[in-house]
């Protein structure tokens, strides 16, 4: 399904948002004949040390045992499959330590639900494992199931959009899908440099013989994917890990609100 995926890393917290995430990463895992690591972070807080250790104990022992159900459930499906825990501040810095020390090929995250200001964000261990990892990361709805039918990819002509097009041609190329190609465009004026990021696209897809639909709508480029995302089946939508001119910031991204708002999976491809 994804090309070259030896090592994941799946994050999860326990709670019922991480469920799509533990489900597509015993997936993935078995269908690439990868290796799993299912890691759980109990981030400290002052407050433990007013309601005493007894609720600590009792927070520690639900995390590691809902790390070994996660294994249980990858041995069943036949994926070797190791656990992690940890306890501290900044839960996000032992994923990405993790991932590195790893050498994981991805990691494999949740996503918050969709209500109220909640829908704009994706938690902030998520944005912060995204901003600092240097592997690719996969975020997962609850309900998303990723079968690589329709993959969308949005370009805006940078070398983080390149990134993402990369990694949308090979998954493609891996499970014969089709691509759907979306840059979006504010004014007229910007109608010519759309056309042309979408084009260069269509050369690399035609070039791996595959089926291509391009896309310059006009609007906010996070409207547009989530629309014509849902509107056309897509499964798994893959973006650059920063916005346009190389400005590093996650947070309000188009990226980031594509996360937050969409119902599919989202492929964040790191930097080339």
């Amino acid at each position: 399904m994804f090309p070259k995926l030896k090592k994941l890393l799946l994050v999860t917290d326990g709670s019922l948002y991480s469920e799509g995430a533990i489900r597509e990463a015993i997936s993935l895992a078995k269908k690439c004949s990868g290796k799993l690591y299912a890691i759980f972070v109990l981030e400290t807080n002052p407050e433990y040390e007013t309601i005493g250790s007894n609720f600590f104990d009792k927070e520690e022992s639900e995390a590691i045992s809902h790390l070994e159900s996660i294994r249980s459930s990858a041995l069943e499906s036949g994926v070797d499959c190791g656990t992690i825990f940890h306890h501290g501040e900044k839960a996000y810095q032992y994923i990405v330590d993790e991932a590195a020390e790893r050498r994981a090929d991805m990691i494999i995250i949740g996503r918050r639900g969709r209500k109220g200001l909640a829908k704009l964000m994706i938690g902030e261990t998520a944005a912060k494992v995204i901003t600092h990892t240097s592997c690719n990361v996969l975020v997962v709805p609850k309900a998303a199931k990723i079968r690589c039918r329709n993959i969308l990819v949005a370009t805006n002509g940078s070398n983080h959009s390149s990134s993402a097009i990369s990694e949308a041609i090979g998954i493609a190329k891996c499970c014969g899908s089709s691509i759907v190609v979306v840059s979006s465009l504010m004014s007229d004026n910007e109608l010519e440099e759309a056309k042309s990021n979408v084009n260069k696209v269509v050369e690399l897809a035609q070039e791996e013989g595959l089926h291509v639909e391009v896309l310059t709508p006009f609007g906010k480029t996070s409207d547009a994917v989530i629309e014509i995302a849902s509107g056309r089946g897509v499964d798994l939508i893959v973006m650059g890990r920063f916005g346009k001119k190389g400005v590093k910031l996650f947070k309000g991204s188009p990226t980031e609100k594509v996360i937050g708002n969409s119902g599919c999976a989202v492929l964040v491809a790191k930097s080339q």
